[in-house]
């Protein structure tokens, strides 16, 4: 015990994530910010009160931030911050859309942990993903390997329930993995796919495979199109939370994330969705899988897309 993490942005996201970290019990403290005055204390108050009905001790601290920093001093000596502050999309929007709205925000957020949590492994969730974790390690000046976002574990979960779905399986005996950037270079990895041990294309027609993977890729827009007002947050709440607890049990897991690759899958340079082992430093290392020529290709046209976007990020 003793590891505090802190949650920026209470908006259903970050509240879910905050509830999931509270109920893991690993954590002394979970702090959860907001510039929604009073939002993020009255979501503690009710989280600390369920305290007693779903037995766990992790104290829930709910902090409001201004503008200029205020507020931030309760975040001080965090070891994880899940950063999911940011606009979400609204129907017909790509994440792209976000972009420069969300960039702002993120800056504010990342320069603040760096002054008051300047030894944390920084989480980024906000949209557009591989921009925004670009952004905050630019922001907070971490080294790379602290700085590192949230979407494999997203789309490969997405992917798994899909082929669960069509194939009438227990979602436990589905592994899938998805690569690439969070969202149109997405690159999910057909030949690391089985179910119950055998190869995914054994069991699905190529196309059928790939309307899967079409689902997969378009995944969040689905949800959004059918809540009409905000986005996902269940699955990824869970994902995030699985990230944060990994970096505070140092347990080394292997998880597809958004890091840092330079050198890997002789791509340099850029933030990307690869898998990686995750300690209390963050990435601990990418963890290069092998690949298809077909899947390569596609991972190193997706480095090329997101490094474009990243480049601009600096000026934001």
């Amino acid at each position: 015990m003793g590891k505090k993490v802190t949650v920026v942005g209470a908006g259903f996201y970050g509240s879910t994530t905050a509830q999931r970290l509270a109920e893991y019990d690993v954590f002394e403290t979970v702090v959860l910010t907001d510039i929604v005055e009073g939002k993020p204390e009255g979501l503690a108050l009710d989280l600390n009160q369920s305290r007693p009905i779903e037995g766990f001790e992790t104290k829930i601290v709910g902090a409001t931030t201004g503008p200029n920093g205020e507020g931030y001093e309760a975040i001080e000596g965090s070891d994880v911050v899940v950063i999911t502050a940011g606009l979400p999309r609204k129907p017909g929007m790509s994440r792209m859309d976000l972009l420069g709205v969300n960039a702002k925000i993120v800056r504010q957020v990342a320069e603040n942990v760096a002054k008051y949590a300047p030894n944390a492994v920084v989480i980024v969730v906000s949209n557009p993903l591989d921009e925004m974790t670009a952004l905050a390690q630019i922001a907070t000046q971490f080294p790379k390997n602290r700085v590192l976002g949230q979407a494999g574990m997203l789309d490969s979960a997405r992917f798994t329930n899909n082929v669960a779905e069509e194939l009438k399986v227990p979602v436990g005996s589905v592994r899938t993995l998805t690569l690439g950037s969070h969202g149109d270079t997405m690159v999910p990895v057909p030949s690391k796919s089985s179910v119950n041990g055998k190869p995914l294309a054994e069991l699905l027609p190529a196309d059928k495979v790939e309307e899967l993977v079409t689902r997969t890729r378009n995944g969040g827009a689905e949800v959004v199109a059918l809540l009409k007002t905000g986005s996902a947050y269940y699955a990824p709440s869970a994902a995030a939370a699985r990230m944060a607890k990994a970096v505070a049990e140092d347990s080394g897991a292997v998880m597809p994330v958004c890091a840092w690759v330079d050198g890997e899958y002789g791509i340099k340079g850029v933030y990307l969705g690869v898998e990686a082992e995750i300690g209390a430093e963050g990435v601990k290392k990418v963890v290069e899988t092998e690949l298809t020529a077909a899947e390569l290709a596609g991972l190193k046209e997706a480095a090329e897309a997101v490094r474009a976007k990243q480049a601009d990020v600096a000026e934001l």
